[in-house]
C-alpha cells in the first residue's frame, strides 16, 4: 500500500478503492491489520515543524543593523562612564527585543493551532463491530461512520450515504454545505467539487454517511496545507526593509566619518587619544538613538487607532505595511458580502418582483410594488417557501438569526418582508408529513392540513420541480397553462445574475402521508425565488475608496464563478481589461505558467474555485510583480496565503484559529470596510514615521558636522559627547515622539500607494534635511563662537551651543507637523502634545543651564539674557526659512 499514499481517489469506483486499501466495507479492518498500519503510517495527526529554541529566537531579535548601532552607542557611553545614558540605550534595545520575541512567539502558533483541529473522535467499524475511537488512532483502510454534528476525522472516500451534507467552508471556501454523492468523478475534478470525498476537519451538518479512510495526518488535504504554512518564509515589511537598508548605510557613513576625523586631526598634529575621543563624539552624535523607540511607539499608537476601527494588529510592523499596500486580495463570503443568504428576486403568476434589503432582518426590506391581497400567486409562492422549511427565524437583542439552513432562512425572511406572519401560517396549515431533501432527488416536500383536506408544498431545483408540474398558478390565483419556455427564460435570467434559483409548487392531497410518488407529477408551479449572499453596502463604498486610492482589490473565493462574477459586478470590481466581473477559475489557473500567472494576476479581479496552493501562487505572483499584498481569509485553506502575504488579514468572527494565528491582523467585524479603514490608518502611521525621521536625522547630521568642522578648523569641540547624548535622548523622547500623535493629513486616501521600490525619503525631503543640518551647524557653531567673542567661558559657549541645538529643533518640530502644508494652515491645537512637549523641553533646558547638579553632570553653566535672545532668534529663523523652503517646493 505504500505506493498509494498521496493517490487521488475521487475518480475510482468505490469497490475498487476498498480493494486497493485492502479493507472490507462490512467488517472493516481486523486487529492485526490495524496494528501493522499504525506502525507503518503512524498516528493520525499533523506533525508540527521543529521550533527554533526560545533563547535563539530571543537572541535573533538583536540581529539587526539598527540594533548594532544602538549597542555600539551603549558601549561607547559606558566607555565614557556615562552609566545612566548607557543604561537607557541598553534598556531601549532590550525592550525592543522582548516585544519582537513576544510577537514572533504568537506568530508561530499557527501550526500548533492547525494540529489541534485534527483532535476529534470517530465511529469506526473494526472486526465487524462499531467502536468510538480517538481520531488519532485511525489508519488508512478504516471504515468510518459519519452523522450530523461529527467532525470528519480523516480524508475519506464515501461509500454509502443518506442526505449527507458537509460544511467545507474552512477548507475550500464553499459558502454553503456541500451535498455529497457516491458516484465516481472525472480525474481533473477540483478539490471543491469532489462530492464523493469527505475531508479531515470539515463538519457534517446533515444526514449520514459511510466512508473509507484514504489519508491520515500529514497526507490529508489539511495536512498538505500545514506543509504549505511551514514552507512559507516570513517576509520583511517595507518599513523593516527600508530601515534595514538605511541602518546599513548609516553604519558605513559613521565609520567612514570617524576614520576621516581621526586622520585629519592627527594630520593637523593632534594626539591620537584626543582624536579618538572626537571620533567617539562624532559617532554618538550621528547615531539616532531614539529612532527604534520612535518607530515602536509610532506603530503602537497606530495599533490603538486601528483597534478603535475594528482591526486588531498581531504583528507591529503590519501597521505600516497596510499603508503601503498596493493590492488587497479578499475572500467573498462574509467579508465583501453579508454572509446571509437573501432572496432578491421572485417570479410568480407570470410577473417578476424585486425584494429590497439584505440580511436576515425582515424589517430591513420589502417586496417592491406588491400588494399580497391582490396577488394570490405571489402570496402562495411565499407561503410555500415559508412552510416547506425546517429552519427558524429568531430575534435576539435586536439581532436576527436563522437557525438551520441559510437557503431556507432566506425564504422565511422573504415571506416576513411581505408581511406574512410565520407563526400564524404554521398554525393555519399545520404540517402532517415530510419528505426531507435528498441529494438524488433535489427537492423537499411537506404535507399540511388545509381545511378538511391536505396540501403538499414542494421546493427544490427549478429543473426538477418544473418536470413534475402540469400547470401553473396565474396572477389571479386560478390555474393557468404551464409556460415552460417563459419559465426557463426566467431561470436563466436569474442565474446570470448569480442568483441561486429555487422553484416552489403545490398539490392538493387527501392521503395521510406522502412519498416520492406523491410528488412525481400533477404539481402546480407557484413561482421561482432567486437568492444570493448580497454584498455589504459599506464594502461597496470601501472598495470604491480603495480603487480611488490606487489600491487594487481582487476577489479570491472558493465559490462558483457565476456567483463570484455577479457579486464582483455589484461591488464594482473589474480587471485592467475593463471587463466587470471577468473571472478566472482554479481549473484555468492550473494550466497557466508562472509568467502567464503574473499577467493574469495583474489583469484579473475575480478568481473562483481556487485551491489553497493556487491562493498561495496568486499572492506570490502579485509579489513577484512588485506589489505589496494584503490577503484576507477565514479558513484553514487560507492560512498559507495569509502567511505569505505582506500582511495577512483574518476574520475575527468566522475565522478559524489557524487563520488567526497565521495572520498579522484580525478584523473584529469580518468587514471589508475595516480593511479600508486600516489602510487609511497605516498611511497615517507611515506619514508620522517619515515626519519623525525628517525631524530627527538633521540633528544627528548637524552634530556630526559641528564636530567635523571644529576638528578641521583645529578648534575646541563646541559640544561634548555627554552633551550630544543629552540632546539626542531628551529631544527625541519629549519633542520627536509627539509627531506620532499627529492627525492624518487631509486627502490621505486620494493619494496613490507608495511604490515598494521608492526610497524611505524622497529628494525634496533630503534637500530639506540637508538645509536643516547646515542651519543647525551654522547656528550652534556661530553662537558658540559669538559667546566666546563676548568674553564667555568655554563651558558657557558650549551651553549656548546645546541650547541652540535644542531650541532650533523645537521650532523645526512645528515645521514637521506637516511636510507639505504651511504651519498657519494646520489646526492650531490639533496636536496639543506638541505644545506640551515644547514647554517640558524648555523647562528641562532651563534646568540644564541653571541647576548645579546638571551643571556638574553635563558640563554646563548659567548664561545671560542676551544669549537666550540669540538662541530663540536662531530658532525663529529656522521656522521661517523652512516655511519659505516648503513654499518654494510646492508645485506652481
Amino acid at each position: 500500500m505504500d505506493n498509494l499514499i498521496g493517490t487521488h481517489w475521487h475518480h475510482l469506483p468505490a469497490r475498487e478503492v476498498v480493494e486497493l486499501l485492502e479493507s472490507d466495507q462490512q467488517h472493516g479492518l481486523d486487529r492485526f491489520s490495524v496494528e501493522h498500519r499504525q506502525k507503518e503510517y503512524g498516528p493520525n495527526r499533523i506533525t508540527t515543524r521543529r521550533e527554533t529554541p526560545a533563547i535563539i529566537r530571543f537572541l535573533l531579535q538583536f540581529h539587526q543593523p539598527l540594533v548594532y548601532i544602538l549597542i555600539a552607542s551603549g558601549i561607547i557611553t559606558a566607555f565614557l562612564r556615562e552609566w545612566v545614558d548607557s543604561g537607557v540605550i541598553f534598556g531601549v534595545v532590550i525592550v525592543n527585543a522582548v516585544i519582537g520575541y513576544i510577537q514572533e512567539a504568537k506568530a508561530v502558533n499557527a501550526l500548533a493551532a492547525l494540529a489541534r483541529t485534527m483532535t476529534a473522535e470517530a465511529t469506526v467499524v473494526r472486526g465487524g463491530e462499531k467502536r468510538r475511537l480517538a481520531a488519532e488512532a485511525l489508519v488508512p483502510g478504516d471504515i468510518v461512520l459519519l452523522q450530523s454534528g461529527d467532525k470528519v476525522p480523516a480524508d475519506l472516500r464515501l461509500l454509502q450515504l443518506r442526505d449527507l451534507q458537509i460544511d467545507e467552508a474552512a477548507l475550500t471556501g464553499e459558502s454553503l454545505p456541500v451535498a455529497k454523492k457516491e458516484a465516481m468523478l472525472a480525474h481533473e475534478t477540483l478539490l471543491a467539487d469532489r462530492a464523493n470525498m469527505a475531508y479531515a476537519t470539515t463538519l457534517v451538518t446533515y444526514g449520514q454517511g459511510l466512508g473509507i479512510v484514504t489519508a491520515i495526518g500529514d497526507h490529508t488535504e489539511v495536512g498538505r496545507i500545514s506543509q504549505l504554512i511551514a514552507a512559507v518564509e516570513e517576509l520583511e515589511t517595507p518599513l523593516t526593509r527600508k530601515i534595514g537598508a538605511f541602518s546599513n548605510l548609516l553604519l558605513y557613513v559613521i565609520l567612514g566619518l570617524a576614520v576621516v576625523t581621526v586622520a585629519v586631526g592627527m594630520w593637523r598634529g593632534a594626539s591620537f587619544v584626543d582624536m579618538f575621543m572626537a571620533a567617539v563624539a562624532l559617532a554618538v552624535g550621528a547615531i539616532p538613538e531614539g529612532l527604534p523607540a520612535a518607530v515602536t511607539v509610532t506603530l503602537a499608537i497606530g495599533v490603538g487607532r486601528m483597534a478603535r476601527r475594528r482591526a486588531i494588529i498581531r504583528k507591529l510592523p503590519a501597521v505600516e505595511t497596510l499603508g503601503s499596500t498596493t493590492v488587497i486580495c479578499s475572500d467573498k463570503t462574509g467579508t465583501l458580502t453579508e454572509n446571509q443568504m437573501t432572496v432578491q428576486a421572485i417570479w410568480a403568476g407570470g410577473s417578476a418582483y424585486t425584494v429590497s434589503g439584505a440580511g436576515y432582518d425582515p424589517r430591513a426590506g420589502r417586496i417592491e410594488h406588491a400588494d399580497l391581497a391582490a396577488l394570490p400567486a405571489l402570496r402562495e409562492c411565499l407561503t410555500a417557501g415559508a412552510l416547506c422549511n425546517d429552519s427558524t427565524l429568531v430575534e435576539a437583542a435586536g439581532d436576527w438569526q436563522v437557525h438551520g439552513d441559510p437557503t431556507e432562512g432566506a425564504l422565511l425572511v422573504a415571506a416576513a418582508k411581505a408581511g406574512l406572519d410565520l407563526a400564524r401560517l404554521a398554525g393555519e396549515l399545520p404540517r402532517r408529513d415530510t419528505l426531507p431533501f435528498e441529494s438524488q432527488h433535489q427537492y423537499m416536500a411537506t404535507l399540511h392540513q388545509a381545511g378538511d383536506g391536505g396540501r403538499i408544498y414542494v421546493k427544490g431545483g427549478a429543473e426538477v420541480v418544473l418536470a413534475a408540474c402540469s400547470d401553473q398558478l396565474g396572477q389571479n390565483g386560478a390555474s393557468a397553462p404551464l409556460d415552460v419556455a417563459a419559465i426557463h427564460a426566467e431561470v436563466v435570467r436569474l442565474a446570470r445574475q448569480g442568483l441561486r434559483v429555487l422553484a416552489v409548487a403545490r398539490k392538493e392531497w387527501h392521503g395521510e402521508a406522502i412519498d416520492h410518488g406523491s410528488v412525481a407529477g400533477g404539481l402546480t408551479l407557484l413561482g421561482l425565488q432567486g437568492m444570493i449572499d448580497p454584498p455589504r453596502p459599506e464594502a461597496i463604498r470601501a472598495v470604491r475608496t480603495c480603487l480611488e486610492a490606487g489600491v487594487a482589490v481582487k476577489m479570491i473565493t472558493g465559490d462558483h464563478a457565476v456567483t463570484a462574477a455577479a457579486i464582483a459586478g455589484q461591488i464594482g470590481l473589474h480587471g485592467t481589461m475593463g471587463q466587470a466581473g471577468a473571472v478566472l477559475t482554479g481549473q484555468e489557473l492550473a494550466r497557466l505558467t508562472d509568467r502567464e500567472l503574473m499577467v493574469a494576476a495583474e489583469r484579473t479581479a475575480v478568481f473562483a474555485r481556487v485551491s489553497p496552493e493556487q491562493k498561495l501562487r496568486l499572492v506570490e505572483a502579485l509579489q513577484a510583480g512588485g506589489h505589496v499584498v494584503a490577503m484576507t481569509g477565514d479558513g484553514v485553506n487560507d492560512a498559507p496565503a495569509l502567511k505569505q502575504a505582506d500582511i495577512g488579514v483574518a476574520m475575527g468572527i468566522s475565522g478559524t484559529e489557524v487563520a488567526k494565528e497565521a495572520a498579522a491582523m484580525v478584523l473584529t467585524d469580518d468587514n471589508f470596510s475595516s480593511i479600508e479603514a486600516a489602510v487609511e490608518e497605516g498611511r497615517g502611521v507611515f506619514d508620522n514615521l517619515v515626519k519623525f525621521i525628517v525631524w530627527a536625522l538633521p540633528t544627528n547630521i548637524g552634530e556630526g558636522l559641528v564636530i567635523m568642522a571644529a576638528i578641521f578648523l583645529g578648534l575646541a569641540l563646541p559640544i561634548l559627547p555627554v552633551q550630544i547624548l543629552w540632546i539626542n535622548m531628551t529631544t527625541a523622547g519629549i519633542l520627536g515622539l509627539t509627531l506620532a500623535f499627529e492627525p492624518k493629513e487631509p486627502g490621505i486616501m486620494r493619494r496613490t500607494p507608495r511604490s515598494p521600490k521608492a526610497p524611505l525619503l524622497g529628494r525634496p525631503l533630503i534637500v530639506r534635511m540637508t538645509l536643516v543640518s547646515l542651519l543647525l551647524m551654522a547656528g550652534a557653531f556661530g553662537l558658540f563662537a559669538w559667546q566666546l567673542g563676548q568674553g564667555g567661558t568655554l563651558t558657557e559657549a558650549r551651553t549656548v551651543a546645546v541650547n541652540t541645538f535644542t531650541v532650533m529643533e523645537l521650532f523645526y518640530l512645528f515645521n514637521c507637523r506637516s511636510l507639505t502644508r504651511q504651519v498657519h494652515e494646520l489646526p492650531f491645537f490639533s496636536n496639543p502634545l506638541a505644545f506640551g512637549g515644547a514647554v517640558v523641553m524648555l523647562l528641562l533646558q532651563v534646568a540644564y543651564t541653571y541647576v548645579p547638579v546638571m551643571n556638574r553632570l553635563f558640563a554646563s553653566a548659567p548664561i545671560g539674557g542676551k544669549a537666550w535672545l540669540a538662541v530663540f532668534a536662531s530658532g525663529l529663523a529656522m521656522l521661517l526659512l523652512i516655511e519659505i523652503e516648503k513654499r518654494l517646493q510646492q508645485p506652481a
